[in-house]
């Protein structure tokens, strides 16, 4: 099979409008062959495996998932093309079960006459689980050959049955040098903006090329929004940022949100003060909210530093104050002294491994009750009439500290709290092998 056939490819759609002059760039620009299909080499590139099933003429029913902007809805259409199928597509938003039923019904007919057809599902994600068990019957016996595409992760978005009877095939970002090849190609083609004649700036499309991280789509349209604001023929790299905006190099809605504010957090907990900073300001420059930041220091501060700096956590709740009241741009300032402070402090995640133990054993042994003598006595009678209260040891009427026990009665006791030798906690360590390393426990009222 030639699957660099260089006939022009125009993908089915029943509302096309006849003047492609009046489509956005990404859509005029879309790869009308392999050959001129941008990134992806795992999966099309030369052995790949999906390049592989097309070549043998068994494509599967497949779900691609991956960022936005990555080829997925134009891989789909490609695969219909050389494969000689007939396609079908419509988005998981709009889309119904009704509109799957249908579909099948004329894949039926078609599958009669030895054709196939190739079902493109955008946005799979966002039909619920009961509704994807449409397609399980069409799948299962070959009328429909399925294509789902997801920016969300599979695992957790799709059902099983489903997952067991496609293929799944992750996209990445295209590289900054398969963006720039898209954005040259754009420059030049008369399809794209080669009828304009523009000169790009020195800086200008590499700066939009690491914008649009990875994202073809957005890269075309930035692309063609800077072109709207070229003179004579240059194309600038000031008109280029004023394009982008200051917030192109991260997104706080999708997986830069989550990756970054992790690396912020990795190299807090790493003692890494510089690239904390960096994290930090992209996610602020980028959009962030503040206030989230903010909440994670807070959290940095107890369960990567602990006692092993108790200044940590007072210092970051102050940040997350100053935050609340003062806002951005001047609330990076108190922001940058918590996260240098914390990246600098020494490290313990001692109390939270503690709570985690304690949870653990709090909730195995969830029928327990409070031993007597730790029972509350406020309520008049309590002590004379139920007991509570009694044996129990103040320890103020012992100089501060007393031995007795604390657990439920009958309950093995392990450490939970383990300082570290990290900053303040070997001293921590000291006053509690003092007060509980030889010290046996007072008997506890048995009443």
């Amino acid at each position: 099979m030639n699957l660099f056939a260089d006939e022009d490819f125009a993908p089915p759609s029943r509302s096309a409008p006849r003047d492609e002059s009046l489509l956005p760039l990404a859509a005029r620009m879309r790869p009308r062959n392999l050959n001129e299909f941008a990134g992806q080499p795992h999966l099309v590139g030369p052995g790949a495996p999906l390049r592989r099933a097309l070549e043998r003429d068994r494509l599967p029913s497949s779900i691609f998932f991956g960022p936005a902007g990555t080829g997925k809805t134009t891989l789909a259409r490609l695969l219909a093309k050389l494969s000689k199928s007939h396609f079908e597509e419509f988005s998981a938003i709009g889309g119904s079960v009704g509109d799957v039923r249908k579909i099948a019904e004329g894949a039926k007919l078609r599958q009669r006459s030895g054709a196939r057809t190739l079902l493109f599902v955008d946005e799979i994600h966002r039909f619920n689980r009961a509704q994807q068990d449409a397609f399980l019957p069409h799948v299962e016996d070959g009328t429909l050959v399925l294509i789902g595409a997801t920016t969300e992760n599979p695992l957790a978005s799709l059902n099983g049955p489903l997952l067991s009877r496609c293929r799944m095939w992750k996209f990445e970002p295209l590289s900054e040098g398969d963006v720039l090849a898209l954005l040259h190609g754009a420059l030049s083609d008369e399809r794209g903006l080669g009828a304009l004649a523009l000169h790009p700036e020195e800086g200008a499309l590499e700066w939009i090329a690491r914008a649009s991280r990875g994202d073809a789509r957005l890269s075309l349209g930035a692309l063609e929004m800077s072109a709207d604001l070229a003179h004579n023929g240059e194309l600038t790299l000031a008109d280029v940022k004023r394009t982008l905006g200051a917030d192109a190099f991260y997104d706080k809605s999708g997986d830069d949100h989550y990756d970054t504010i992790s690396a912020f957090i990795k190299s807090i907990r790493g003692s890494d003060p510089d690239a904390a900073l960096f994290w930090m300001m992209r996610m602020l420059d980028g959009g962030e909210d503040p206030m989230f930041v903010a909440r994670r220091l807070v959290i940095a501060a107890s369960e990567d530093i602990g006692n092993a700096e108790p200044r940590a956590l007072p210092l970051a709740v102050a940040a997350l104050s100053a935050v609340e009241k003062v806002g951005m741009p001047e609330c990076a300032i108190p922001l940058a002294q918590a996260t240098t402070f914390l990246a600098s402090a020494p490290k313990s995640n001692a109390s939270y491994q503690a709570m985690k133990r304690a949870r653990s054993a709090a909730q195995e042994g969830q029928s327990v009750r409070v031993p007597p003598h730790l029972r509350s006595s406020a309520l008049g009678g309590a002590r004379e009439r139920l007991g509570n209260g009694e044996g129990y040891l103040n320890p103020h009427e012992f100089g501060g500290f007393v031995p007795q026990d604390y657990l439920p009665p009958g309950f093995k006791r392990s450490p939970f709290y383990e300082p570290t030798a990290s900053g303040e906690e070997p001293r921590l360590a000291r006053r509690l092998e003092e007060w509980w390393g030889d010290a046996p426990a007072a008997p506890a009222n048995e009443n």
